[in-house]
């Protein structure tokens, strides 16, 4: 078992897919692989944004949307976080919008009793075009309005999680409104054409200035509906070091959080400290 050093480390564990259209296929996958990190020693597992559902058309979210609290995918998630005994960041599912014909992109957080206790939906919506490729999350999606962060309690220890999703990866102010966290967590499907030029600079960027970890949970490869996604899913010291990351397929990555080398950045570069606006 990789099981932290110490009460002041935390395991996690970032879970890659390649999601398909099949949501009960979709969710074998994620307990499968939940039940593996876990069992080796991860406190904590993130899914990737889309994990349960990468449909053909982008409307096929619209039409297996789920009430909050209610549903065949939430219910999956939340027993999967309590058979592994593991907090488990649920990636996005598509819940129930205003619009009838939109859905809110949400990341639910489950405790290991399978209770939620955070949720979080996605505020900025992707918007890319070019001649071979074109994407509008408006279309499908409802823009969430509050952003979210949440605390855990591990060893009588607490750690502080800020949450966001894919395209808010490109809005630091989301992250400085977050304020102090240990870790920032990422559930993303980045575009292959946007990802290989993006993905990793902007991941470490938020590490760096933010002086916490980052962990990534991404989509990785070629999905039936012929998108393909970048992968390169990525656990990022608070120095901005990449310390562990999958380059594209199914699988997951682990790390440790280490409250003593939170303490050790923030105190060498004070720069949190030097904030003037």
């Amino acid at each position: 078992m990789n099981m932290p050093r110490s009460n002041s480390e935390l395991n996690m564990a970032s879970i890659q897919m390649v999601s398909t259209p099949s949501i009960n296929e979709n969710l074998d996958v994620a307990a499968r692989l939940t039940k593996i990190a876990a069992n080796n020693g991860a406190q904590l597992a993130v899914l990737p944004e889309y994990f349960c559902l990468m449909g053909l058309k982008d409307t096929d979210k619209v039409h297996v949307r789920e009430v909050a609290g209610s549903g065949p995918i939430q219910e999956r998630l939340a027993a999967i976080a309590q058979e592994n005994n593991i907090y488990l960041v649920a990636g996005t599912i598509p819940l129930e919008a205003k619009q009838s014909n939109k859905v809110l992109n949400t990341s639910l957080v489950f405790d290991p009793e399978g209770k939620q206790i955070a949720r979080y939906d996605k505020i900025h919506l992707f918007g890319f075009q070019t001649e071979t490729e074109r994407y509008e999350e408006s279309e499908t999606i409802a823009a969430g309005s509050n952003p979210c962060h949440f605390t855990i309690k591990v060893n009588e220890l607490e750690w502080h999680f800020g949450l966001s999703i894919c395209y808010d990866l490109r809005f630091p102010e989301l992250y400085r409104l977050l304020g102090q966290v240990d870790c920032h967590i990422l559930p993303a499907a980045f575009t292959y054409t946007t990802g290989k030029d993006h993905w990793e600079i902007l991941l470490r960027a938020r590490a760096i200035e933010n002086q916490c970890y980052v962990l990534s949970s991404a989509q990785g490869g070629l999905h039936l509906n012929r998108r393909r996604t970048w992968g390169e899913s990525m656990f990022i010291g608070p120095w901005g070091e990449v310390l562990s990351n999958l380059p594209e397929g199914e699988g997951f990555i682990q790390g440790t959080l280490s409250k003593d080398k939170l303490k050790e950045v923030r105190s060498k570069l004070p720069a949190l400290n030097h904030r003037k606006l």
